[in-house]
């Protein structure tokens, strides 16, 4: 597609205009830091997805802005005006910033990253990127990794610049590289992930000869960090279509260099099909568990939904009477999911959280369709602990059956369950569950002092709790007294 600055008011139709004009209005910074730029013999152009996003209309307060200027230039440029300036991306050449800005009668503030024309690509044995600075915004564009990606709006003459038909891929929703695939991934690998991620975000097909680049190239994926790989991870999954994305994954043979307990759960089936296929089941699960969700996307919870059966593959079991079992599968998957996600350098917490959710997510079944007692119900809410919610939510995602019967009785079990939670949570107050007697109480009843006897104390009187509820002072110290004068 032509240029805009070309003389060539067709390259952007009404509604097109309309969607850059109300990018500008709202982003009143915009023009206000163009100007700064110009003063200072520099030009400044708005870019990439902030210009994608303005087309679709869904742009937020994140602008990401691409100019001539050094680096060193643009902190000179900004330092005087923003409200904050930061350099954690100087190294590459960006420099970030805030700038709070009155919008009519609101006041929003703006995340800003304002980077040199730049290229970068990867050799073939460094996982780190070298970034060589460009000069001129047509070098700048044909770097980046998608058509789409690759648009920019020159500043303050609002200028529409598009080289490489970014508009009508746009239009067509279609994801294509300004340059070849093959050395589009050979610059950055990651934009491979990338590829995958977009689509899921945005909804988009892959190109054809996009993916078949994807296929004969996913090793190069191996050259970039852990750390950008799992950002990437993370970006689709918790996308509005994060299907389309690990399909895409799987299928281009990325997943099994990132993620490959994902593509081992396509599991073959045996001629009688005795049991469902857990690769699809899996992402039904992440999209039942999306459904649930009440204040956004909850990484957690859709990580645990995207691990929760990775431990099958390596427990199925083709029993004498036909069935397929896969006995003790949620344990092996909690174990494979520390094990993953650690790779992936997740934080401790996050690690901790998600496997015990994989570990839990048979805890309801193993207790049938029968009444709960209260004594299973203390044990349930206490080892999910500050989880409970997500188990809750995993718990029901989990049942993928067609048989609607079936799905029923389970939905209903699992509101039996969360019922009699509920009313023992009135009573007991279960979140914060602990012994009759606290570590000094159990020292003056015993007359001992501090030591290891005094754990095994608080131990045996916590599962006391558990199993019978609160118990009254005196019937508690009696409790303790008859354990303690079994152990001597």
């Amino acid at each position: 597609m032509p240029n805009a600055n070309e003389d060539n008011p067709s390259a952007l139709n009404q509604v097109q205009s309309r969607a850059v004009s109300e990018l500008l209005r709202v982003s009143p910074v915009a023009d206000e830091l163009a100007r700064r730029f110009q003063e200072a013999g520099f030009s400044l152009a708005l870019v990439g997805g902030s210009v994608r996003d303005a087309l679709l209309g869904r742009l937020g307060n994140d602008l990401d802005f691409t100019t001539d200027a050094r680096p060193e230039d643009v902190l000179k440029i900004m330092r005087p005006w923003a409200d904050a300036v930061w350099e954690v991306g100087i190294a590459f050449g960006t420099v970030g910033g805030q700038k709070d800005a009155r919008v009519g009668d609101v006041s929003q503030s703006f995340q800003i990253e304002v980077t040199t024309y730049r290229s970068e690509a990867y050799d073939r044995t460094s996982r780190k990127p070298e970034v060589s600075y460009g000069d001129s915004i047509e070098q700048d564009l044909v770097r980046r990794d998608f058509t789409v990606n690759a648009m920019a709006v020159s500043l303050p003459e609002k200028e529409f610049i598009d080289p490489h038909g970014g508009l009508d891929d746009l239009a067509a929703r279609v994801l294509r590289t300004p340059s070849t695939p093959e050395a589009s991934f050979s610059d950055d690998p990651l934009r491979m992930m990338r590829a995958a991620r977009f689509a899921a975000q945005l909804d988009f097909e892959v190109a054809p000869d996009v993916v078949a680049a994807m296929k004969a190239m996913s090793e190069r994926i191996e050259i970039v960090s852990s750390e950008r790989v799992r950002d990437e991870l993370n970006k689709l999954v918790l996308s509005a279509h994060p299907r389309k994305g690990l399909t895409l994954l799987v299928d281009t043979g990325l997943a099994e260099r990132v993620l490959p307990e994902l593509p081992e759960l396509r599991l073959e089936r045996d001629e009688h099909h005795r049991h469902k296929d857990v690769y699809d089941h899996t992402l039904i699960v992440l999209e039942q568990a999306m459904a649930l969700e009440e204040n956004g996307p909850d990484l957690t919870l859709r990580l645990a939904a995207l691990l929760h059966d990775i431990g099958k593959p390596r427990t199925r079991r083709f029993e004498t009477d036909g069935r397929v079992s896969f006995h003790h599968h949620e344990v092996v998957g909690a174990k494979m999911t520390k094990k993953r996600m650690t790779e992936l350098k997740y934080s401790n917490e996050l690690v901790k959280d998600v496997s015990r959710l994989v570990e839990l997510h048979l805890r309801f079944h193993g207790y049938g369709t029968g009444e709960w007692t209260d004594s299973a119900v203390r044990r349930y809410v206490r080892d999910a602990g500050p989880l409970l919610d997500r188990l809750h939510k995993l718990t029901r995602s989990d049942c993928t059956t067609r048989n609607k019967r079936k799905a029923t009785a389970l939905s209903r079990a699992y509101d039996g369950l969360e019922e009699r939670i509920a009313q023992l949570q009135e009573q007991e107050e279960l979140d914060a569950i602990r012994p009759d007697l606290d570590g000094n109480q159990i020292m003056e009843v015993l007359g001992v002092a501090p030591g290891p006897v005094i754990g095994q104390a608080y131990k045996f009187l916590l599962e006391l709790r558990l199993e019978n509820g609160p118990m009254e002072y005196g019937a508690a110290v009696s409790a303790l007294k008859e354990w303690w004068a079994a152990q001597n």
